[in-house]
């Protein structure tokens, strides 16, 4: 199964990420997106799902066969309160991969003196089945394939 880019950016590696959570892999193995800092930005579902948790600044996808996917926008935006995303879809929607799940301003984010990064995990999955199809450093378009999920 291939995990698509959530936002248009620059790929980093997940332990680049400002939060221990991520970078240490704990919730689960992954890539990080750095979006183009743009002032009002789609972001898009990275695969087929549920959407099952779901807050204005990050969502979790249910993807049918017990794997879950979590896409968070920027680090510590839950401080942020929901100012700054707008909301597209409700838990229990299924969304199709490339919907539009919400809208952000990665601008907005960096001004308040928070990460933009875009972690994307593959939660609780085996670090060996998790393969990056983008290398880090290069450029993603929202949509574009970011990761290989194997059974």
């Amino acid at each position: 199964m291939q995990l698509l880019s959530p936002v248009p950016g620059v790929v980093r590696a997940v332990a680049d990420v400002p939060d221990p959570v991520f970078a240490q892999e704990i919730v689960g193995p992954g890539l990080a997106v750095e979006p183009s800092r743009t002032q009002t930005q789609d972001v898009v579902a990275p695969a087929d799902g549920v959407v099952g948790a779901l807050h204005p600044h990050a969502f979790a996808l249910e993807l049918g066969d017990g794997r879950t996917v979590l896409v968070h926008l920027g680090i510590d935006t839950v401080a942020l309160r929901g100012s700054g995303f707008t909301l597209h879809v409700e838990a229990g929607q299924h969304v199709r991969a490339g919907q539009r799940v919400l809208t952000w301003s990665p601008l907005d984010v960096g001004l308040a003196g928070l990460s933009t990064l875009c972690p994307v995990v593959a939660l609780q999955a085996d670090p060996s089945a998790v393969r990056p199809l983008v290398a880090p450093g290069a450029s993603v378009a929202a949509g574009e394939a970011l990761l290989d999920w194997v059974d």
